[in-house]
């Protein structure tokens, strides 16, 4: 199979700060930008030359140009005017405004990560088994809780990139340990089905979807589901609700987030690897509020860093590492309970 090219968007606008803001914003969402320019120093001719299949306009200065007027006559893409001023980048209104800049181009140009469907099959025919890390003395003398309800739930969240990440963290991580995970991946609906399979292969851990009404068990990795928002009851039993993920993202890591908080609070962490845009920063200052620890996936080893990045640079992420090294902080960190 072959991977989708990502969406070409030209962006014009009129300050030089709004155009870097688009250009961090969409480059980090995994879109293409062809052309990035002032309006007052484009010439109509260039307009026909990047043929994007999309026009992203966001005029701060005037409200018309004749630049504009003829590019509404004549482009036979589609133009988008977009959501105004572009807050900084790490302000707790940025998350905002992304999310509603790329609701829009997810349903006038498609999604970026569909693009990480394709990529299951590597994993699939992937034949080596890597190495497994050796269980820590502390956790070796402890009973195994394999199928418990687990005290301690962590979520991995991920975009492009991720199934691959996640595929090493998993294979790294040795069985028994005292926690479960829940999975967030960005993926097209038609490849939810290979997702467990996938990344799941290799490892002690059983991979597979969320089940109503039942708990999450240590020794388990469960699915987010894209289509259904997953929150969790009172007694911490998985809740999949009727309705589907806040826009724009299925699943929404920042709903996720504050779904998994709310409920395990201290109990809980995020692993965030390698992925496209921001999802996950407007609710990170809530998981560290409750407590909970949040990690993210080191940039040199991610296909896109962006996701993780977002993170670090507010502030919220107390370690980073490659998969490999974040499994055994995590085992180190479970030894460290357990003793």
């Amino acid at each position: 199979m072959t991977e989708k090219s990502s969406a070409r968007i030209a962006v014009i606008a009129d300050t030089s700060l709004q155009r870097h803001v688009l250009q961090q914003a969409l480059s980090g969402g995994g879109y293409q930008v062809v052309l990035n320019s002032d309006p007052a120093r484009l010439e109509t001719e260039a307009l026909g030359v990047c043929e994007p299949d999309l026009w992203l306009v966001d005029l701060a200065q005037s409200e018309d140009s004749p630049l504009v007027d003829h590019l509404l006559e004549h482009a036979s893409a589609p133009v988008l005017f977009g959501e105004g001023h572009a807050p900084e980048r790490h302000s707790e209104n940025y998350p905002r405004w992304e999310r509603r800049l790329f609701g829009k181009l997810k349903r006038l140009v498609g999604d970026p990560a569909e693009a990480v469907g394709p990529s299951l099959q590597a994993l699939l025919d992937e034949a080596q088994r890597p190495a497994r890390l050796e269980l820590p003395p502390a956790l070796a003398e402890t009973p195994l809780k394999a199928g418990e309800p687990a005290e301690r739930v962590w979520l991995l969240a991920a975009s492009l990139g991720g199934p691959a990440a996640v595929k090493e963290f998993l294979d790294a991580l040795p069985g028994g340990l005292p926690i479960g995970f829940i999975y967030a991946q960005h993926i097209d609906a038609s490849f939810e089905s290979l997702l467990p399979q996938a990344v799941g292969r290799h490892s002690q851990w059983h991979v597979g979807p969320a089940r109503q009404g039942e708990p999450v068990r240590c020794g388990e990795v469960v699915v987010v589901p894209i289509a259904h928002e997953l929150a969790f009851s009172e007694d911490g039993s998985m809740r999949i609700a009727g309705h589907g993920w806040p826009e724009p993202y299925s699943p929404s890591i920042d709903q996720m987030m504050l779904n998994l908080a709310q409920q395990f609070g201290d109990r809980c962490g995020v692993i965030v690897f390698s992925g496209m845009g921001s999802d996950g920063s407007a609710a990170a200052a809530y998981v560290r509020r409750q407590d909970g620890v949040i990690w993210t996936q080191r940039s040199e080893s991610c296909a896109s860093p962006s996701m993780p990045e977002s993170l670090r640079e507010a502030g919220y992420a107390s370690f980073t590492a490659d998969p490999r090294e974040l499994a055994l902080a995590l085992v180190n960190l479970l030894a460290e309970h357990c003793s």
